[in-house]
């Protein structure tokens, strides 16, 4: 039996998964994750690291964040608790879809989780206060490889659902894209 049903969007790669939930009086049972079933989505590699986050505040906006080669990695990003605005934005050099973005509202309730391929820059906003967010991703986190788009760029002009309430000073501070900004390499 699938336990995800796999939906592409309009950027190459970039997958909603809609988790299958097998429930009874008492509850329910969701997979997070299957290399198996997720492999026809675009997963290749392990789970290398796993991460949770908690955000207290609605309107606050996390990321845009990515890794540079040979570091790039892979994402299912899931929510637990509240509700955000997942956005993935296309960095991939030479993509027809290069430097478009595309969110999906991640819920506690919808059972959905977007599949980032590497390449792509990721970010949210929480539409709900005490938000949590699961991660998995298919490489460790390394600090010099590290890249951040800050959330605000013109060139990306993305429609965030509320006004922004609140970043870190790390995400306020990463640069705008450059006129000449060709990509990265994943």
């Amino acid at each position: 039996m699938k336990r995800f049903e796999l939906q592409p969007t309009p950027l190459s790669g970039l997958v909603l998964v809609q988790r299958q939930r097998l429930g009874d009086a008492r509850g329910f049972l969701s997979r997070l994750f299957c290399t198996d079933e997720l492999a026809a989505a675009g997963w290749t590699r392990p789970v290398r690291q796993i991460n949770h986050t908690h955000t207290a505040r609605r309107g606050c906006v996390r990321g845009l964040h990515f890794q540079h080669a040979p570091h790039a990695e892979a994402k299912l990003v899931s929510c637990l608790r509240g509700a955000v605005f997942d956005v993935a934005v296309d960095l991939r050099a030479g993509s027809p879809t290069f430097l478009r973005w595309h969110a999906s509202t991640l819920t506690a309730d919808n059972g959905c989780a977007l599949l980032i391929p590497e390449g792509f820059a990721h970010g949210f906003q929480t539409l709900t206060d005490d938000v949590e967010m699961l991660y998995c991703h298919s490489a460790p986190h390394v600090a010099a490889a590290e890249g951040g788009i800050h959330p605000l760029d013109e060139q990306l002009a993305i429609d965030w659902p509320l006004p922004v309430s609140e970043m870190s000073p790390r995400d306020a501070a990463h640069a705008r894209l450059a006129t000449e900004f060709e990509g990265v390499s994943s």
